[in-house]
């Protein structure tokens, strides 16, 4: 198994400049207009929120994804959900190179590449590491991933159909990559989905052009089931009006991804000795990293917890690092939850602000049997400081990223259900399916590049 496929590159997003603020467009209201002289006809709200199913789990496939239709006539392609990048990219065929999919699975372009001087394109270009030579010329764009895995292509424009909460059917035409060459790190399978929906607050992601476009708020959310599976939202329609705790987002990640702290390590309800540790919630990470002297700590505060019961470290298992089997094989984390101890974190300079990690929110059970450690050594892997909070331990809850308030929340939720959706998706918000990507960050090494055949896309 690849652990680092779900880390994101840490020089990589710190240079990220990508991100930009979007803003809503509201109507004024009837106050601030003049009496009209008519009575004026009634207009109809565009747009509200727009919910998605989501397929995947956490363990033995590692990965989430959404199904989202795009071009006239729309096709179906399934994407890996990663709140660590903006950008959303659909394997392309142009022709194409590294691609998973057959040739009829792959997106074909029509003429609509995106030209350097669209604000999307410069979005995700940095000012120093500009590809274009020519406004005219066609937009470009590469991501690069922690396990060496990348996407390189080009930008285009295109219907994406959308249902909303309200009723209203559009299809907006709007920007993603066709990418024509990828490559796959680690030494595990690529996952078998088809590109990634970026869901960071970039001016490039879906969410961000939607949100100028006066279609939906500035707030994605999603919640991942235990037993597979899940949904995904954008907009506020669906964000409960009481038991959800908000942290706000930190200005040091505003503009980069979800990030919040400082918080301190709780271990059954105690300080563990670990304070200042800087968080960030990211959907395309399957598993937690922790800091080492944050990963140290809860390894030997497990292991001196599992003293005297009934389990025995394991080397036979090579799912995860850190493995222990019991008198008999477990059939789910339910069997094993009750040998070990709470974990929790708690937002320093927010008062009574916890995110709880229960056993079943940083454990697995293989299918050897075992029970293992989801928390990861995120220093080893190159995450330096950083402690990622990864899907298995947001799930069973519902997670907010709230980019008007500058801020995430969250709160247990039934992911298994959307209330009022179900029936509009033929139920199938219950279905445990599989899926999940890593998390990502954007970026155009120059230096990389000429190493690519660059194509010129019709």
């Amino acid at each position: 198994m690849d652990f680092s496929r779900s880390l994101l590159t840490v020089n990589s997003v710190l240079e990220r400049v990508l991100r930009g603020e979007a803003t809503f467009q509201r109507s004024l209201s009837a106050a601030n207009q003049p009496p009209p002289k008519k009575k004026p006809a009634q207009t109809k709200k565009i747009g509200s929120s727009a919910v998605f199913p989501i397929y995947g789990n956490v363990y033995p496939l590692g990965y989430y994804s959404v199904s989202l239709k795009i071009g006239n006539p729309p096709k179906v392609y399934d994407l890996d959900i990663d709140s660590g990048s903006d950008l959303t990219w659909v394997q392309c065929d142009a022709p194409c190179t590294g691609c998973t999919k057959p040739r009829d699975q792959l997106y074909k372009p029509k003429n609509n590449t995106m030209h350097c001087a669209d604000p999307i394109c410069s979005a995700i270009h940095s000012s120093n590491n500009h590809p274009c030579k020519s406004p005219t010329d066609q937009c470009d764009y590469e991501i690069e991933y922690a396990d060496r895995g990348s996407s390189f292509g080009v930008l285009v424009r295109d219907s994406i159909p959308l249902t909303f909460s309200n009723g209203s059917t559009l299809g907006p035409r709007l920007a993603f990559g066709c990418g024509y060459d990828q490559t796959y790190g680690g030494p595990g399978a690529p996952p078998q989905t088809a590109g990634v929906l970026g869901l960071g607050n970039g001016k490039a992601s879906i969410l961000s052009q939607l949100t100028q476009m006066g279609l939906t708020r500035n707030v994605v959310g999603h919640c991942l089931s235990s037993r597979g599976g899940g949904f995904l939202f954008f907009g506020d329609d669906f964000v409960p009006s009481s038991g959800i705790t908000w942290t706000a987002i930190s200005q040091d990640y505003v503009d980069k991804h979800y990030g919040s702290g400082p918080a301190e390590l709780y271990f059954g309800g105690k300080p563990a000795g670990i304070k200042g540790l800087e968080v960030i919630f990211d959907s395309g990470s399957s598993y937690t990293y922790f800091n080492s002297p944050a990963y140290e700590a809860v390894v030997n505060l497990v292991k001196k917890s599992l003293n005297g019961k009934p389990l025995k470290d394991t080397a036979e298992d090579k799912s995860l690092p850190i493995c222990w089997k019991g008198n008999k094989a477990f059939k789910s984390v339910q069997d094993a939850k009750k040998f070990f101890t709470p974990l929790a974190l708690s937002f320093t300079n927010f008062k009574h602000v916890q995110l709880q990690l229960l056993p079943e929110a940083y454990l697995i059970v293989t299918k050897l049997g075992s029970v293992c450690l989801g928390i990861l050594n995120g220093t080893q892997v190159g995450l330096e400081n950083l402690n990622i909070i990864g899907d298995v331990s947001l799930q069973e809850k519902m997670v907010i990223y709230d980019n008007e308030k500058k801020q995430i929340g969250w709160g247990p939720v039934n992911c298994d259900r959307l209330p009022n959706v179900d029936a509009d998706h033929n139920g199938a918000f219950s279905q445990p399916y599989a899926v999940n990507f890593g998390i990502a960050a954007e970026s155009c090494p120059a230096t990389r590049r000429k190493l690519r055949q660059e194509q010129h896309i019709k």
